[in-house]
């Protein structure tokens, strides 16, 4: 793509943007909410059309497109089961196979030419390339790893919810395999599970990915090169996430640098222009003056990246300026902006109004759940002063309910929750049921803590709330706004102990960055319930996992729950080995008759006489299989015929030999 600008009305939402993805690439774009990376991947997906540039597409390159709305890519074909939308997918091959069962049955009865062996061959080695005899698995194998239950797979798609329609276009792409697979925010409705069964294939995707995801964990795993998107242009970062955040504070702090660098140039520049212009230097300080008035065009015209470019100033556009006065200089010098890639960062912090006790939380053997319908146990449990636990599970294991029951909002089954001494309890809920949708946003803060109006407006300054945007209803706001304004009433509260239930949803990279910060400062106890792996990564020092009906504790952060369950896992496939093993032996050794020394002797010289006629017959197969190959190099397709019939009884001759030998040894 080159030059690609979008606008709606009189507003450009981008201009400039330029990039190249290579075959093998692995691309995350990111960029802050509004900013048009959606409107970007829409234009290379044909889907709409840029105002000017152009996207220029490999020939015969095959491009999936993963988009919100996906029942869209359904169109026609809604009332087709999940299952039969993925069996169409290979209809080529059953074609194929359909074909090569008739060449097969005229190869049978002898009606067949060489023509048609020839044709064979080329149409079988094609099926088997295909995956003409493995495609019922892989698609097995998808649905599994994306999370549909068998019971889903012969729902028509025009039922299935908005989160499954996309799960199944999802697997749908992955099945077609594409050269170029673009996918928008592919995490949203999937589970862990799910996620992680993702990021597996993707990191052995063959072809091209380029994905926009809010999940920085995701990023980590899958991608390795970061496009990080403004409304002019893409900045490239070499690595994945991570890598990128940290490239992009060096790179922050370099042009901060060299800004200041430059400003010091053309400061002394000026400075020697203002003492030798009336001077008998006058020509020199002239010069001087027209090479800083094209040095200062240049930076209004593209910044300091296009000055520190390396080109001309001809081919920067100011090859022929009239030179500024000494005092426009000086006022340009004094007015020059600062580099803009850096955001304003508020500084926020979340403080404890006191000191807890060094017991937060102490269960005993708990059940949380419904009198009919109980979730899970729990191991028995105790949180201290300034740890940071993360609940994580699948949908509907409890999470949610096991906090309402620490609030108190629901009794436990059994068991006890304790308390500690101290406490300051502060909820933050993924609904923020708390906020009254008809208040502005200056009203809802107000109501939660009176102060002045200036003070009011100041505080959410902080917040990223400015201007008008106070007096908006809460109803019209977005997800992620809601966020924020939920925490910044949390901030209120003083809390010295956190519950926090999916505090990034729907929050944008930048936002979830802030919260990390704010939450990496607070100098309380917080647990969180979270599908945010990466802020669970940097903020846990507990990990409280809940599966198939038990909540178990693990130490450390998400890596090292990681390594923990994982190694559990490898230790329990072991152990079923080992048990199926030891089974089949004992069954073998019981079933085994005892032999008498004669019958001893009598078997081992037929084992000893099979196992010479086996090597001779594998010597026949070798020898066979040499003549096959060469009439099949010299195109002797009688001969071809001849010998493959020659091979095919060998063949079985063969695998009698080898039976008749497994049944003497098993003796």
């Amino acid at each position: 793509m080159s030059n690609l600008t979008q606008s709606f009305g009189a507003f450009d939402l981008f201009s400039g943007i330029s990039g190249t993805v290579p075959n093998d690439g692995k691309i995350g774009l990111v960029g802050p909410n509004g900013v048009g990376k959606t409107s970007l991947i829409q234009i290379l997906t044909g889907q709409t059309t840029a105002k000017s540039g152009a996207v220029h597409i490999a020939k015969n390159a095959t491009v999936g497109y993963l988009q919100q709305e996906a029942m869209r890519a359904f169109h026609g074909r809604e009332e087709l089961s999940v299952h039969q939308e993925m069996l169409a997918i290979f209809d080529h091959l059953k074609e194929k196979a359909a074909a090569l069962r008739e060449m097969e049955a005229a190869m049978a009865d002898g009606t067949a030419d060489d023509e048609l062996f020839e044709t064979y061959s080329h149409e079988l080695e094609a099926f088997e390339l295909g995956g003409g005899y493995n495609y019922e698995l892989r698609i097995e194998q998808v649905l599994d790893g994306l999370g549909f239950d068998r019971e889903n797979w012969h729902t028509p798609l025009n039922h299935l919810s908005g989160g499954q329609k996309t799960r199944a276009l999802l697997a749908r792409l992955i099945l077609e395999k594409p050269e170029l697979l673009i996918l928008d925010e592919p995490t949203n409705h999937l589970d862990v599970a799910a996620i992680e069964w993702l990021e597996n294939t993707l990191k052995q995707w063959d072809g091209a990915v380029l994905l926009v995801s809010h999940d920085r964990y995701f990023l980590d795993r899958v991608v390795n090169t970061i496009w990080e998107m403004s409304a002019v242009h893409i900045e490239v970062y070499r690595g994945n996430y991570s890598e990128y955040v940290t490239q992009r504070e060096e790179r922050w702090a370099r042009r901060e640098k060299e800004f200041l660098s430059v400003k010091e140039r053309f400061e002394k520049e000026l400075d020697y222009i203002k003492r030798n212009i009336a001077g008998q230097r006058t020509q020199m300080a002239q010069g001087k003056l027209s090479r800083l008035t094209r040095d200062l065009k240049a930076i209004e015209a593209g910044g300091m990246a296009l000055l520190n470019s390396g080109k001309s100033w001809l081919e920067m556009g100011v090859g022929s300026q009239r030179s500024m006065s000494v005092a426009e200089a000086e006022e340009r010098i004094k007015s020059l902006p600062r580099p803009v890639y850096r955001p304003v960062v508020p500084n926020l912090r979340l403080r404890a109004s006191h000191r807890s006790g060094n017991i937060i939380l102490r269960t005993t053997d708990l059940r949380i759940g419904y009198p009919n319908a109980p979730l899970f146990t729990a191991d028995d449990i105790e949180l201290t002063r300034l740890e940071t636990a993360a609940l994580i599970g699948p949908n509907g294991a409890g999470k949610t309910t096991f906090l309402k029951t620490i609030l108190n909002e629901m009794e436990p089954l059994a068991g006890e929750i304790q308390l500690g001494a101290s406490l300051n309890v502060a909820y933050f809920s993924q609904a923020h049921e708390a906020l009254n949708l008809e208040n502005t946003i200056l009203d809802e803060l107000i109501r939660h803590r009176h102060m002045l109006i200036s003070e009011a407006r100041d505080y959410l300054g902080q917040y990223l709330f400015s201007g008008d945007d106070v007096f908006k209803r809460i109803s019209t706001l977005s997800g992620g706004e809601r966020g924020r304004l939920a925490l910044a009433i949390l901030a209120l509260q003083d809390a010295n102990f956190l519950l926090l239930d999916e505090p990034t949803n729907h929050l944008d990279v930048s936002s979830q960055e802030l919260l990390e910060s704010v939450l990496n400062n607070f100098d309380g106890t917080i647990l969180m319930v979270s599908h945010d792996r990466y802020l669970i990564d940097k903020l846990a020092t507990q990990i409280w996992a809940v599966q198939d009906g038990r909540l178990r504790v693990f130490e450390g952060n998400y890596q090292e729950y990681l390594m923990q369950r994982d190694a559990e896992q490898a230790a329990v496939k072991e152990q079923q080995v080992q048990a199926r093993q030891e089974e089949e032996a004992a069954v073998v050794h019981d079933e085994k008759p005892q032999l008498s020394k004669n019958e001893q002797m009598r078997l081992k010289q037929a084992i000893e006489e099979i196992e010479a006629q086996i090597t001779a017959k594998e010597a026949q197969l070798e020898t066979v299989s040499t003549e096959l190959q060469a009439a099949s190099e010299a195109q002797l397709f009688d001969k071809i015929q001849s010998k493959s019939i020659e091979y095919s009884t060998l063949e079985n001759e063969l695998e009698s030999l080898v039976a008749e030998w497994e049944k003497l040894v098993s003796e």
